[in-house]
């Protein structure tokens, strides 16, 4: 069957399938433009110049859900460096799953591609809904210890997931025939016990969450802009910004960020414009600017700015504003290794993972999938990846145009301990491939089994390391934000993204940064209050 006939049988089945539930009474948000009130522009000259109580930078998995907290109480301008996902099937439709990777370019694309110094492949989302736009849509939290190192509060943590998964997150109607084969797969290679339908980070196999409803349409983070206060919100689109703009008050030996610089996407790098933090007349109440733009896009942003190290500052001839060591310092990218379990392009529909596998000590975690390799050619994987990799890396600037990937080196399996584990995940993988399951499933001879010696896993893993799309670090925690997400050593500067994050949380970050966002807009606009209260009984 060609892969068109495919999607029109799939239009035939999602119409069907609709139809029977509207008439059992279920109804499902259409993620579409169309239910949009929050004002959406592209417009650089509507926002020039004007001032806002929060800028948020990166319209991305963190950066709306903040935002749209933010936008009950106060006004926020959200600056998104992409345009937007609704009405592009490529980012909406799941039997599209996977084809925004094959197409890039240098500034416009949904998702920008870049090669880390390792030599391995990856991409950056740039879309509103950052890379819930164009990941595999898989929702699961993190585990009660992650949140217990964090030091986050379990209570609002709950919560805040909870919000999220009200508006964007579905348990799927059914598992497609891959998924529920590669579940019988797992569980037939040891990795028990079965948990059924879980958003927990939980030790076994289990059917999770995903933002892609019943009929195959994808909420991206953008849709929880919704949920905000339309008249408090502005969000700018194909808009980088260049540099954050600061005011030093030598009175007080104090540095605080007032603003932000700001270029279109594809304009001139010389054409710049401004907005800036609105000063209350409480100024001890003023807001912040808050960095959202990714584990690559936050440390770069702050580099740029004038924030890092200042050796590497010089060699760009940008004035110093702080020295701070650990920006651009322990990234990290989740080790990867996929095998193809077919055994040659078919043309099956993409298929986004709906099952994970995780093993008894947590440190393994395996999904399936099947990927476009082009428009009319896919491929069935099972991968896995090192959730606890030890091995660290780090960002540098090559170039000061902020639209520009900035050099970033993971050193993937450099530590022993990484490299063991690496090649305890290869041998399960490779017991997964050879089950009798997948093995139906193909109707083909099971896989030829890899090399069983420690020589030649060890040479397997360092010649197939890929990415799963999970890299953090650059402006973590204790380094270059305290535990409220404030810069050190800056005024009114947040970050609030995967740079900050020692570790990937639970099986994919996606779910913890959605919370994030709620939970550190909710923290942000209940300090604010105790803080107007404080000042209201002083004055009376």
């Amino acid at each position: 069957m060609e892969l068109a006939q495919s999607k029109q049988v799939h239009e035939l089945l999602t119409a069907f399938l609709l139809l029977i539930l509207a008439n059992l009474g279920f109804s499902f948000p259409s993620g579409s433009q169309g239910n949009r009130q929050w004002h959406m522009t592209s417009d650089v000259k509507e926002v020039a110049g004007k001032s806002y109580d929060y800028i948020v930078v990166g319209g991305g998995t963190c950066g709306c859900p903040l935002a749209a907290t933010l936008s009950e109480k106060f006004s926020v301008l959200l600056i998104e460096r992409g345009g937007s996902p609704y009405g592009n099937p490529l980012v909406i439709d799941r039997r599209y799953y996977g084809f925004p990777l094959l197409h890039t370019d240098k500034y416009m694309s949904v998702a920008q591609s870049f090669t880390s110094q390792d030599g391995v492949g990856n991409v950056r989302g740039r879309v509103l809904g950052g890379s819930s736009a164009i990941n595999g849509g898989f929702y699961s939290r993190a585990s009660e210890e992650f949140v217990g190192k964090a030091g986050w509060d379990k209570k609002l943590v709950r919560e805040a997931y909870e919000w999220v998964e009200s508006k964007v997150v579905f348990p799927p109607f059914f598992l497609s025939p891959w998924q529920s084969v590669a579940e019988f797969s797992l569980l037939e290679s040891g990795i028990l016990p079965y948990n059924g339908y879980s958003l927990e980070h939980i030790k076994g196999t289990k059917i999770s969450g995903s933002v892609f409803d019943v009929f195959g349409k994808r909420h991206t983070s953008a849709d929880l802009l919704d949920a905000g206060n339309p008249k408090n919100l502005t969000v700018l689109l194909n808009v980088t910004v260049k540099s954050i703009i600061f005011h030093h008050n030598g009175y007080n030996n104090e540095t605080r960020a007032k603003g932000v610089r700001f270029i279109q996407s594809n304009g001139s790098l010389d054409e710049t414009y401004e907005a800036y933090i609105r000063k209350p007349k409480n100024s001890s109440s003023r807001g912040d600017v808050i960095l959202a733009a990714g584990a690559l896009g936050s440390p770069q942003l702050l580099l740029l700015s004038g924030i890092g190290p200042k050796e590497q500052l010089r060699r760009f001839n940008i004035p110093l504003v702080l020295d701070m060591k650990g920006v651009g310092q322990g990234m990290q990218d989740n080790p990867c290794i996929a095998i193809l379990v077919d055994s040659k392009p078919q043309n099956r529909l993409p298929d986004p993972p709906q099952i994970a596998g995780i093993t008894d000590d947590l440190k393994i975690i395996v999904e399936a999938s099947i990927i476009p390799l082009s428009s009319n050619a896919t491929r069935v994987n099972v991968a896995a990846k090192i959730a606890l990799p030890s091995s660290k890396g780090m960002l540098e600037l090559n170039n000061t145009d902020p639209r520009l990937n900035p050099s970033v080196r993971f050193n993937y399996l450099a530590s022993e301990k990484d490299m063991e584990e690496c090649v305890k995940m290869t041998q399960l993988l490779n017991r997964i491939a050879r089950s009798k399951s997948i093995a139906f499933f193909l109707g083909e001879s099971k896989q030829n089994k890899l090399t069983s010696t420690e020589f030649g896993l060890r040479k397997f893993c360092k010649q197939n390391v890929r990415t799963i799309y999970h890299y953090h670090g650059g402006c973590t925690v204790g380094s270059v934000v305290d535990m409220h997400y404030k810069v050190y050593g800056v005024k009114g500067l947040r970050i609030l993204d995967g740079s900050t994050f020692s570790e990937s949380p639970g099986t994919n970050p996606m779910a913890t940064l959605l919370m994030l966002g709620r939970y550190q807009g909710i923290k942000i606009l209940r300090k604010r209050e105790t803080v107007s209260g404080f000042n209201a009984k002083e004055n009376t």
